[in-house]
């Protein structure tokens, strides 16, 4: 049985990058997504490589690791901030969050084929209601009357459009990232792995930018722009990666990744509370279905598998 302290430091990077991606949303449209993407992996991961000493683990990597490792900066460094901070630029916690944040249903099917981790019909059930709750949460009214063949599709709410298409393969890279991070780390240090992959993987995004003349080379952004950035990359990648690729080889897949249902809850609240917005009906039914789904992949083993009894003890005398 985990206890309550472990299992806030298990919804903590979820917290974290919820609340970074509502901080990043207009430093994307004002800087650029490239350069955003480098400064929320580059500053982190120098952070995190420097407290190695500190914190008494070891910078190498493997020798056996290395071409794990490089496979892993590529998807989930490059490709997948790439990808997540286009799709910001289009849309923010909308339908975008509903895309992204489905990627447990993709690192389930993966562990069980890879690791052979066990999802009994309670465990899909689970999946079911966070992936109908974020649906809730995100989707545009419109686009979910169109679904339920209650109206008219309204202009602009096709499933892939603009910013919707890179936050699926967001989802996709971020999936495979996950999985890809086991192999990456089987001989070397999870925190080493996630602060090098940072560092290496914000250099093609840093010299893309460069090339990039859409946008200015450094953005004329305030002291508040400049906090949004420092906490996406100090809060929000640094001790949020951190955390994440350290549970992650040590928690099973399956149920680790699905918390990351929770990520649009933490973006609603962060906007809530910065932009003063407030939750319509339905999400909060979002938000309900979300904690369920939790609850019930969490504990899908005892929910589905029946109590074990004594062979000696009668039928009769159960009770």
């Amino acid at each position: 049985m985990l206890s309550i302290r472990h299992w806030l430091l298990m919804v903590l990077p979820f917290a974290l990058w919820g609340t970074a991606m509502a901080a990043m949303t207009p430093l994307v449209i004002s800087g650029g997504p490239l350069l955003v993407a480098c400064l929320r992996l580059l500053p982190a991961g120098v952070v995190i490589l420097l407290a190695l000493p500190s914190l008494g683990r070891d910078w190498a990597i493997a020798s056996t690791d290395r071409i794990w490792f490089l496979v892993f900066t590529v998807v989930d460094a490059c490709l997948f901030q790439m990808f997540l901070v286009k799709g910001l630029a289009y849309t923010g916690a909308g339908m975008g969050s509903v895309l992204i944040d489905s990627q447990p249903l993709l690192v389930a099917l993966l562990a069980r084929s890879l690791f052979g981790e066990s999802i009994n019909p309670v465990g899909w059930m689970g999946l079911m209601f966070g992936l109908v709750g974020i649906i809730c949460l995100g989707a545009p009214p419109d686009l979910l009357r169109h679904w339920w063949l209650l109206g008219e599709q309204a202009s602009g709410s096709s499933l892939l459009e603009q910013g919707e298409g890179w936050m699926l393969a967001a989802a996709i890279a971020m999936a495979l990232g996950t999985v890809l991070s086991r192999y990456a780390c089987r001989s070397s240090d999870p925190v080493a792995v996630t602060g090098w992959h940072m560092v290496l993987g914000s250099l093609p995004l840093l010299l893309w930018h460069s090339f990039d003349r859409t946008w200015p080379l450094w953005p004329d952004w305030t002291g508040f722009d400049w906090g949004l950035m420092a906490y996406a990359s100090l809060f929000g990648s640094a001790l949020a990666y951190g955390l994440f690729f350290w549970l992650v080889n040590r928690e099973e897949l399956t149920s680790f990744s699905t918390l990351a249902f929770l990520t649009p809850v933490f973006a609603l609240a962060a906007g809530g509370v910065w932009l003063g917005e407030r939750l319509q009906p339905l999400q909060w039914f979002g938000v309900a279905l979300v904690l369920l789904s939790v609850l019930v992949v969490s504990q899908r083993r005892r929910l589905w598998e029946p109590v074990e009894v004594d062979s000696d003890v009668l039928p009769g005398e159960i009770g």
